[in-house]
């Protein structure tokens, strides 16, 4: 059993954490939302009034946090965490953040005597709380190592992809790809919906052929297709616009820097900017569906 400091509770902290508490590991438990808080504490999780107390007495600290500068905050900050965390803390970021902010943050922590991997995380809010995520992981080996038994209990598939930042790497990439899987595949099932096609046929037909996809096979964007889906539930829950757009614009500054071609990825980054200007950013990504369906002409 680890003591864990837990930071971000939100639709895929909260149920992480939640299921650090069912490894039987202590968990202390820190978000701005009193009401995420009272949810795992009521699971009996502790809590704390600051993060500085929140880590005290902490072997591994957790953070799952909306963006870069929220994680270079809440460590590097005038009062961060670099200052009052022990010696030889393990830091788990999972948040997806550019790789430039990991490694800085990982420097910083190492100069301090901490150990320091990302992790960010594909799976979904669903995957969160069947505690099935993949982590996608930057760091020394041995950190590696230390880090597997807590990512083991909220994830089933956990890769070392390289050294600090190198996590954040292959998030991006995962994320460019599947955005341009979701635009296609609802392009696709629209234009099946245009000519009389029955959506649910056309994708039982796509999936036991070359169009085949994860979205097609976990995540249908047409309403009414796949049960337990956000298209099922009005695009309610899930992984939100924004934060794919947020995703989409890590992958184009990592695509600028590198000198990467990524013409489907700019395209899609393009389309989830529209999506989300026309009101949609605190939806489901696979809403994304609505864009092609109101564009149709009668």
């Amino acid at each position: 059993m680890a003591t864990i400091t837990f930071i971000g509770l939100g639709n895929m902290g909260g149920p992480m954490a939640s299921n650090l508490l069912k490894a039987d590991h202590d968990v202390c438990v820190f978000d701005l939302n009193p009401a995420a808080v009272k949810e795992l504490t009521g699971q009996g999780a502790r809590s704390a009034d600051s993060l500085q107390s929140a880590v005290k007495g902490s072997d591994v600290v957790i953070s799952m946090l909306p963006a870069s500068k929220h994680v270079k905050s809440v460590y590097l900050g005038e009062d961060g965490l670099v200052h009052h965390m022990a010696k030889n803390t393990l830091v788990i970021d999972s948040s997806t953040i550019d790789a430039d902010t990991a490694k800085a943050v990982g420097s910083a922590l190492a100069d301090a005597g901490m150990r320091f991997i990302d992790a960010p995380v594909s799976g979904g809010v669903g995957g969160a709380k069947a505690g099935t995520l993949t982590f996608i992981v930057g760091g020394e080996h041995a950190d590696f190592a230390a880090a597997q038994p807590i990512l083991s209990a909220m994830g089933q598939n956990i890769f070392h992809a390289g050294g600090v930042g190198a996590g954040q790497i292959a998030k991006i990439c995962n994320n460019m790809l599947l955005s341009v899987l979701m635009v296609g595949t609802s392009e696709a099932l629209q234009m099946a919906i245009d000519n009389g096609l029955d959506p649910a046929v056309a994708s039982d037909i796509m999936l036991q052929s070359s169009g085949c996809n994860w979205t097609l096979q976990k995540y249908n964007p047409c309403p009414g297709v796949m049960e337990g889906v956000p298209s099922s539930n009005g695009y309610q829950g899930g992984f939100m616009v924004d934060l794919m757009k947020k995703d989409l614009g890590l992958a184009m500054d990592t695509a600028k820097h590198s000198g990467s071609a990524t013409p489907m990825g700019a395209l899609a980054q393009s389309l989830y900017t529209l999506h989300s200007g026309q009101g949609n950013g605190k939806r489901d990504f696979s809403s994304i569906f609505e864009l092609f369906n109101h564009t149709k002409e009668d």
